[in-house]
């Protein structure tokens, strides 16, 4: 029986020092490599992209952006790629914004060396490090948000509503129109509809707002079982 093949991993910090720490601990678990590492995020989107890691480690802040940005791009074209998000403060929005955008850990930088491998293995095995305590303060905090804010689509029709999704999907007119059995001009007709109800002027912010809309369901989806004892996830890092 073959060895397994080792988790591949990819770094962002722009302290360098904190690059080298974090690498030669992870290189030392023996399971795990480091397949890349940037200092910023315009150098990670690329490097990732190229790359394919099973996992990008993303510090929250950076000099050019932010971890919680790259996370967002990655998740959206490679969604393969789990994201751990690597912080020093302990910030609850840092927290609710890396969660939308589909990071499926948040940890703190004094976490021990232990740990963070344990981290990592459970990010690549498809796992989350969200705690009990985290999980509550996201979904109380989408319950608010949903209160307080009225449909985003309100307005558009449910073949309107199917066409926002299509939109986000990345699909052209003809290609929506295959999907839906709808004539192109007939779909560029709803697309300036949807528009001009949601006060938007061009197809890409359509297609962000779906994709916002796509990844706070998903936030919903995936934490909606986590109000038990911590989901098989026992003995994995919390806050430090």
């Amino acid at each position: 029986m073959g060895t397994p093949d080792p988790i591949r991993v990819f770094l962002l910090d722009d302290h360098e020092v904190v690059r080298r720490g974090v690498a030669a601990l992870l290189e030392a678990a023996g399971d795990i490599t480091v397949v890349g590492e940037a200092g910023t995020a315009a150098s990670a989107l690329a490097r990732i992209r190229a790359t394919r890691p099973d996992v990008a480690v993303l510090d929250v802040r950076l000099p050019d952006g932010s971890g919680v940005e790259v996370c967002r791009e990655i998740r959206s074209e490679l969604p393969e790629v789990g994201c751990l998000m690597l912080t020093s403060f302990a910030d609850d929005e840092a927290l609710f914004q890396a969660v939308l955008a589909g990071a499926a850990g948040y940890v703190l930088k004094q976490i021990h060396g232990s740990d963070l491998v344990g981290a990592v293995r459970t990010v690549a095995g498809g796992g989350s490090l969200l705690d009990p305590a985290s999980t509550a303060r996201v979904l109380e905090r989408l319950r608010h948000a949903a209160d307080e804010m009225p449909d985003r689509l309100e307005g558009l029709s449910q073949q309107e509503r199917q066409i926002v999704a299509l939109i986000g999907e990345g699909l052209t007119n003809r290609e929506i129109g295959q999907r839906l059995y709808l004539a192109e001009k007939t779909v560029k007709n709803y697309v300036s509809h949807v528009l001009a109800t949601l006060g938007l002027q061009r197809r890409t912010q359509v297609a962000v707002l779906a994709t916002e809309l796509r990844q706070e369901d998903a936030v919903r989806e995936r934490t909606r079982p986590a109000a038990g004892p911590g989901g098989g996830q026992g003995g994995q890092p919390r806050r430090a």
